[in-house]
Parts: C-alpha cells; structure tokens; sequence
C-alpha cells in the first residue's frame, strides 16, 4: 500500500474548495439542511486532501470549528473516520503532531483506468488516497475498443479483489483515453490515437459492463490533474501539462481547475499546424506538432540508420548514451514543441509548463531547445517568470489522475 504523491500536511490541496454546498450564513433553509451541507463540505474536503487535521479541514472549508468538530464526531460514530498521528513527526511549532482524519475502508474505493496506445493500466484505491492494489496488462494498437472494455473489466475485478474490496464498495470509476472526449455527447473523437475507439460513448459502455458510475477524460487533462494534486504542479494557480509520447497533448489549469472548453477539446495542442506542407496527420491536416514530434515521428527517423525494429525506449536510451541522431532528433522535437507552446503562453499566461508522457524522459535534452524557442517566440511579459520542468509521477501521472477524478467529484457517502 502506498499513498499518492506528497501526503505532508503543508502539501494537502482542498480541490473541491467548498465546492460540496454553499456558505451556510447564506442557507435559510432549516438547520438540518445546513448541517447536510456543512457535511457535505467537510466530506468533499477530506476526499480531496486524502488525510487533515480538524483545524485545516475548517480553514479550507470555511466553517468554524466546533461546526467541523460535531460533524467529525457523527462520521467517527459510523465508522467513515479514523485518527491517527501524522506519520512525518511533531508540528513546525513544536510539541505533539497533529492528529490527522482519514477516511476508514468500509467508507469505499476509487478504481482508475488508464488506456493508452500499447497499455492498460488500473488501480484501486480508498478514500484517504491510499493505492490499494494495482494491475497492468500490454495491449495491440488496433484493439477494438469491445475487447480493450473487456480486458479493463477483467483488471478492474482483480485490482478489487486484491485490495479486499467488493464491486458495492466502489463509490466511482475514472477512465483515461489518448484522445479527445467530447463531454456533450461522451463520445471519442476522430482523431484518437486508438482508431477502435471511435465514436464511442466510452464512460457509458463501460459502467454499463460494471454497474459502476463511471468519468472519462483525455489522458492529458488526466495527468494534468495528477501533477496537480501531488506532483510538480502543486499549488500553483495556472498551470499546464503536455504529454508527450505517441500523441502529443496539453491538460490546461485554469485558475486552480480543469479547463476542458466548450464541449471538452481544449488543449489538442498535438494538432497545432507547424509546417504547412509538412507530413499528413491523423486529425486529416498536414504539418501537425504530433507529426514533427510525436514518439512515432521520432522513431521512424531514425530507423534507417538505428534499425527497423527501433523503438521509443531504444531512442531514450541512446539519447542517454551519447547517440547525436538520437540526441539531434529529440532536440529538434523540443524546438518544435516550443513553437506550439509560446503560442499557448501568449494565450492563457501559464506560471508553469510541466512536462509528462514517454519522451520526457529525454530530460533536458528535449527541455533545454524547448524552453530555447518559448522565450525565442513568446511575449516576454508571458515568458517572464515561466517555469518549464519534468513531470515528477513518471508514467503513471495518468491512472493517478482517473483516481482524482472520482476523488473530486463523486459523492461520498454510499
């Protein structure tokens, strides 16, 4: 068992920010109202930090703390809370640690699912942000998406029972997909880089399968969510995440929030024109970021002179070794990269670039030309201050942010 990300107290993030009920000096609608929403609040608070002290749980929700105190008492009673010390040792002010409140088992599990082009990934965790158990198995490129929902069914059964857990316990489910949702219909858009999943209502067929509710997102926003939450983006206001691998994507931080669009396709930087006359994409452009610097772009120049059996790792591993195509291609692919995400500074003013997917494990070699070319292109007022760093959650930033998914926005109590 392990916890998401950073569990320090300085570093828990109230995601919800009241977000379960109105101020109650503004409810006139009976006091057994008020006191459902107060709990509400106090639930929604919890779930978002995984673990917090009485005193954080009033300063984030806004209510006082006796109202806080009395709530607590009444979820002890019921077996939703247990306290215990926190674990990093006694308060910056001296004396006891402080006394943390999490949610019990019986109070339920999250599963996150993270479909990408080769995997499927799925965790199952409880309420206090605890990993539970988890499950990965490779999957072909042109799985249709019938048996790719079978499989995560199968993982979300074992994952379950692993962590002692019942299909009843499951308060949610959060479901990744590299490709764009359009959040009116639910549907997967054309320019998925798993073609089997076109057109699908993804986070319909699945709960169906498992009786569960079930959230879908686009893989980027996901790992936006997770960095977010307990990785490099912790704290900061304005913020975006590029995932950079097969496809190439941004998940955008607005004002402390997912920022989805009008109809949830904000952030398909990947298709953003580069080169006019450059190579047919997907999306049915030509000269596509993902077709500069995508993972397959990337490969498929070196294969001439690496092997046709070069792969994506291979690529990192020579970069790592000293290749200069390898290091050359990368390179180039961070300029290109720079180029669409100037333009982005230029429009939302981010404080903070974190870099996530399979290519950021070039480190600098791709982030040194991309920072290079957001300074060259961007505003300076934009680019002053700018912060552009590696991802910290590795290659799992996607599942952990189908687990924050449901952890932010589902209802609690069962």
């Amino acid at each position: 068992m392990h916890y998401l990300g950073v569990s320090a107290p300085e570093n828990v993030r109230f995601l919800t920010n009241v977000r379960g009920g109105t101020d109650s000096s503004r409810v006139a609608t009976g006091p057994d109202i008020r006191r459902q929403r107060n709990r509400a609040r106090v639930l929604a608070g919890l779930r978002a930090a995984g673990a917090a002290s009485r005193a954080e749980l009033a300063r984030h929700t806004g209510l006082s703390r006796t109202t806080v105190a009395s709530i607590v008492a009444d979820l002890e009673r019921e077996g939703m809370l247990v306290e215990g010390e926190d674990g990093t040792g006694a308060s910056p002010q001296g004396g006891r640690p402080p006394r943390l409140l999490r949610f019990s088992r019986s109070a339920g599990a999250v599963i996150g699912i993270d479909f990408g082009k080769r995997h499927l990934r799925v965790a199952a965790a409880d309420l206090s942000h605890a990993i539970i158990a988890e499950a990965e198995r490779p999957m072909r490129t042109d799985e249709p998406a019938e048996s790719g929902l079978e499989t995560a069914v199968e993982l979300v059964d074992e994952v379950i029972d692993e962590a002692g857990f019942s299909r009843a316990e499951v308060i949610g489910v959060g479901l990744g997909l590299p490709g764009p949702i359009d959040m009116r219909s639910g549907r997967v858009g054309s320019s998925s880089i798993l073609p089997g999943w076109v057109g699908v209502r993804a986070a319909e067929a699945l709960a169906s399968r498992l009786n569960l509710p079930v959230q879908v997102d686009n893989d980027a926003n996901l790992g936006a969510l997770a960095e977010l939450n307990w990785g490099a983006a912790a704290g900061y206001r304005n913020a975006a995440y590029l995932k950079v691998s097969t496809g190439i994507g941004a998940g955008l931080i607005v004002d402390g929030r997912l920022y989805h669009g009008a109809g949830g396709m904000a952030g398909e930087i990947g298709h953003t024109i580069i080169q006019e006359q450059g190579p047919f994409c997907r999306c049915g452009k030509r000269g596509c970021l993902e077709t500069l610097a995508g993972a397959a772009a990337l490969v498929e120049l070196l294969r001439g002179t690496h092997g046709a059996e070069l792969t994506t790792q291979q690529l990192l591993h020579a970069a790592a070794d000293g290749d200069s195509g390898a290091r050359r291609v990368l390179a180039d692919a961070g300029r290109y990269i720079g180029t669409a995400v100037a333009t982005l500074c230029d429009l939302l003013n981010p404080e903070l670039i974190v870099v996530g997917g399979e290519l950021s494990a070039a480190g600098d070699v791709l982030l040194d030309p991309l920072r290079e070319q957001v300074h060259r292109h961007a505003i300076p007022a934009t680019a002053r201050g700018l912060e552009i760093v590696p991802g910290v959650l590795g290659p799992r930033a996607e599942l952990l942010g189908a687990l924050a998914l449901v952890l932010e926005s589902t209802p609690t109590a069962r």
